[in-house]
């Protein structure tokens, strides 16, 4: 018996939520604890930034805090075509897709690498939104209006899968439901509860569709 979407569209932070950039973080930072460091700092510095800066630039800038060679920006750079999907995204990506459902990204990222890290998903998207495109970084409304725009959906028709924490607030002011994919743990903090928290997406396709 086919299932009927509860949503017209789902929409996913890409860099965490669908792809596994925490691994070559690390493997060009030199170790995972490192590689932790300057992620961590790295969002803090692009969550705050607010209008587009260059992507590139904030990732250098974050090396520099942690006391790292600002060169290790470009070395990731270089990399990411390296960039995997997890384990579960494609089969979870093609099953929605067969199902009728829209799909698309919101990255914090720039337009370059932002296509080249969705390419890697191996699964057709509809809407590919990047922070430069949108002139703006996430958790700021610009990025989620765009992809919302292009849809050409009303914010409760789709569902916003977050990556990170900071993303639920984002989303979640413009009227999106958000889905949080938690797959490495992260601590909630201060923001706002998600419908529903996961370490992986099996969970999702349950979650959009039902049965009629």
């Amino acid at each position: 018996m086919s299932r009927r979407p509860r949503y017209d569209a789902v929409l996913f932070d890409l860099l965490t939520a669908l792809l596994d950039s925490w691994t070559v973080w690390n493997d060009v930072a030199g170790d995972s604890r490192t590689g932790a460091l300057w992620r961590n700092t790295y969002l803090a510095i692009t969550y705050g930034q607010g209008s587009y800066r260059d992507y590139e630039t904030l990732v250098a800038e974050a090396a520099e805090a942690c006391g790292l060679d600002r060169g290790l920006a470009a070395r990731l750079a270089a990399r990411w075509a390296e960039l995997q999907p997890w384990s579960d995204a494609p089969a979870v990506l093609a099953e929605l897709a067969s199902a009728g459902v829209k799909l698309g990204v919101v990255t914090n990222c720039s337009e370059r690498l932002g296509q080249l890290a969705a390419a890697r998903l191996g699964v057709p998207l509809d809407v590919v939104v990047t922070a430069e495109a949108a002139g703006a970084y996430k958790p700021q409304p610009a990025p989620y209006s765009l992809a919302l725009q292009e849809l050409r959906l009303e914010p409760h028709r789709v569902l916003f899968v977050a990556g990170s924490r900071y993303d639920i607030a984002g989303a979640g002011t413009l009227g999106m439901p958000v889905w949080w994919h938690n797959r490495v743990h992260m601590d909630r903090g201060d923001q706002p509860a998600p419908m529903a928290e996961h370490d992986n997406l099996h969970p999702l396709v349950g979650d959009v569709l039902r049965m009629p």
